[in-house]
């Protein structure tokens, strides 16, 4: 079976949950922006936790079916309408051949998930379904999916579906407009003047426009860097370096006035100090956020971290139980 692409929406791609092993060549991990999200529908439906979705971006698709088949919306609180007529999110929906698949108004943050029984059946490129833009890789030909467009989708598994119909309510992600972001200084928080690290780790910074899939930029006070003498082979500014890898998650600062943080598309490394890097269990929480949402990012320790790893572990553990 499959689903035709009525309509594409602004930027639908298909995700699972990422490529492993290429940084090191500089292909990024991709991958679902919410993991956590993703998975809850691949719950709702049936499928395993690495089976493909659609993640889309604020205006969402149409689709058509051309069989029966088991979906789920989740992820970002959107209006969902099965020809036409509303119909619940974070539920498991059944389409009939035929039906049509559409969405309304976004009501918050900016990544909601189609998940559907079986998976969207691309080939896996380097282990993994995830679409990467940049480089041509994956998904639906390597890019975001356009009208005309028939997705495959693969069979459903052979076993009764999850037990789960909806989600819980304590399971739910949140969409706030205020929010913590867990981080770690270094490696070159110390190139940062004293005023900028505070302004970093105690300021209030206002997501901008200017956030996909590779980046993210957040306006506030600024946080500048020192001024030194740049070693050789570094830019002219001080945020420059030589060169460095960029772990996912990296903040860098451009300038010393806009944040930018690094998300699952960025690049593996270049000439930008990282200020701090965000920890892996906040990571989802950029695909949950609007521009003008304000973010303050808090220091924590390495302790603190893997604390909060192994909870976001224990979560969904919960969802797959």
């Amino acid at each position: 079976m499959s689903l035709e692409v009525l309509s594409p929406g602004l930027a639908t791609t298909v995700q699972d949950r990422g490529r492993f092993g290429y940084y090191r060549f500089g292909i990024p991990q991709g991958g679902a922006m919410d993991q956590y999200a993703a998975a809850l529908g691949n719950r709702l439906v049936g499928n395993t936790a690495d089976a493909a979705v659609l993640e889309c971006t604020y205006l969402g698709p149409q689709l058509k079916t051309d069989a029966r088949v088991v979906i789920a919306v989740t992820g970002a609180p959107v209006e969902v309408l099965v020809n036409g007529e509303p119909a619940p999110q974070n539920a498991r929906l059944v389409l009939e051949a035929g039906d049509e698949l559409s969405f309304g108004m976004l009501r918050g943050g900016s990544k909601f998930f189609v998940s559907v029984a079986g998976g969207i059946d691309v080939p896996r490129v380097l282990g993994s379904r995830s679409t990467y833009p940049i480089g041509k890789l994956g998904g639906f030909e390597g890019r975001a999916v356009q009208a005309g467009d028939v997705l495959p989708v693969g069979e459903a598994m052979p076993r009764e579906l999850a037990v789960m119909e909806s989600i819980p309510e304590d399971l739910l992600p949140t969409y706030d407009r205020e929010v913590a972001v867990r981080i770690m200084l270094g490696l070159y928080d110390h190139k940062l003047t004293e005023e900028g690290l505070a302004n970093l780790t105690g300021a209030d910074w206002t997501l901008t426009p200017v956030a996909d899939r590779m980046g993210l930029r957040f306006d506030g006070p600024g946080a500048e860097w020192k001024r030194e003498e740049q070693p050789f082979g570094a830019g002219q500014d001080p945020s420059n370096i030589t060169d460095a890898g960029y772990a996912v998650g990296s903040i860098q600062i451009p300038g010393g006035t806009q944040p930018i943080v690094l998300h699952c598309d960025a690049v593996s490394g270049g000439g930008y100090a990282q200020a701090a890097t965000v920890i892996s269990a906040d990571m989802d929480l950029f695909a949950r956020m609007a521009p003008g949402t304000k973010v303050r990012f808090v220091a924590v320790t390495m302790d603190e971290a893997l604390a909060a790893r192994a909870e976001r572990n224990a979560r969904f553990a919960r969802v797959w139980e």
